[in-house]
């Protein structure tokens, strides 16, 4: 069971890799959406969700609560690079065919303000710059529901044949 608001209810775990190759990248996404699919362990131990995709774009969402606090009394800067390295990755998921996936190769994070559990939800939306036949490029950013900006970031991932 989490302590994060928004995960009450879900089902937690990994899908076989047999039923992701049948699955175009965006296909399996929507998956774990609305439900149909398991949402990967690390949402339940972070706190975080999949809301939304489209192609070349995804978007989770995420509470930073005192669970997420450091040593010195903040949200973890960890956090804010899972939730970029998570929806850059995924935005270049959602344009992978069946039988494709893909590993994060580089990332980067700038962290430009600190969250606290003060400051509610957050949005982490991915964007592809550039999808290529063997590696594709992405963009994030955190904000919160006022469209304050606490992180941004690039990615580098490899497409590999599953």
């Amino acid at each position: 069971m989490s302590n994060f608001p928004g995960l009450e209810g879900r089902t937690f775990g990994v899908t076989p890799v047999e039923t992701v190759r049948k699955l175009s990248g965006l296909e399996f996404l929507q998956g774990l959406i609305d439900g149909t699919l398991p949402v990967p362990p690390i949402g339940r131990a972070m706190g975080f969700l999949l809301k939304e995709v489209k192609p070349g774009y995804a978007c989770f969402t995420c509470t930073p609560t005192f669970e997420h606090y450091n040593p010195i009394g903040s949200v973890h800067g960890g956090l804010a690079g899972t939730l970029l390295d998570s929806c850059m990755s995924c935005a270049v998921q959602t344009n992978l065919a069946a039988g494709q996936g893909y590993t994060t190769l580089e990332y980067r994070v700038h962290l430009v303000r600190g969250m606290t559990d003060k400051t509610g939800e957050v949005r982490a939306e991915g964007r592809v710059v550039h999808a290529g036949r063997r590696t594709s490029t992405a963009e994030g950013r955190i904000v919160d529901a006022n469209g304050k900006l606490y992180a941004h970031g690039t990615t580098t991932c490899i497409v590999l044949d599953l």
